[in-house]
């Protein structure tokens, strides 16, 4: 298995990555209103992603797509965009140390409504882990 197949490997760059995207858009909207700054952030993604869809050739047909794939697509991208706004919002009156650890009680949540609705298992470490996440996000953010 190729060290690019491994969700691990993926799973901590998104961290990363996320981790330097508080800190810079917390620098980057200074001077601006958090929800031009989303506007800018989600062109940049949008022409970025459209640029490595080109260039490996993954554009797929728009017909091969069903109408389920599309409608929950379609609910993802409401909650990504209700999601970065809040985001932006809070890193606009907040610090980032504090921000970024109460946005990521959504691992907690994925956690529950992955149990409830997709009606995956946790393990009882699973769920201590998911405790310990949850207390830690709170006192990371607690002033």
């Amino acid at each position: 298995m190729s060290l690019w197949s491994s969700w691990q490997i993926w799973a901590v760059l998104s961290a990363l990555f996320a981790a330097l995207t508080a800190i810079f858009a917390k620098i980057g909207i200074e001077n601006i209103n958090s929800d031009f700054a989303t506007f800018i952030r989600t062109i940049v993604i949008l022409v970025t992603l459209a640029f490595i869809l080109l260039a490996t050739g993954q554009f797929q047909s728009p017909g091969t797509i069903s109408g389920r794939t599309y409608f929950f697509l379609l609910l993802s991208g409401l909650a990504t965009g209700a999601s970065w706004i809040c985001y932006f919002r809070a890193l606009k009156i907040g610090q980032a140390a504090q921000v970024a650890p109460i946005d990521k009680l959504s691992v907690v949540l994925v956690a529950l409504f992955g149990v409830v609705f997709l009606g995956e298992r946790l393990s009882a470490p699973n769920w201590l882990g998911v405790a310990l996440i949850a207390v830690g996000a709170v006192l990371v953010a607690y002033r």
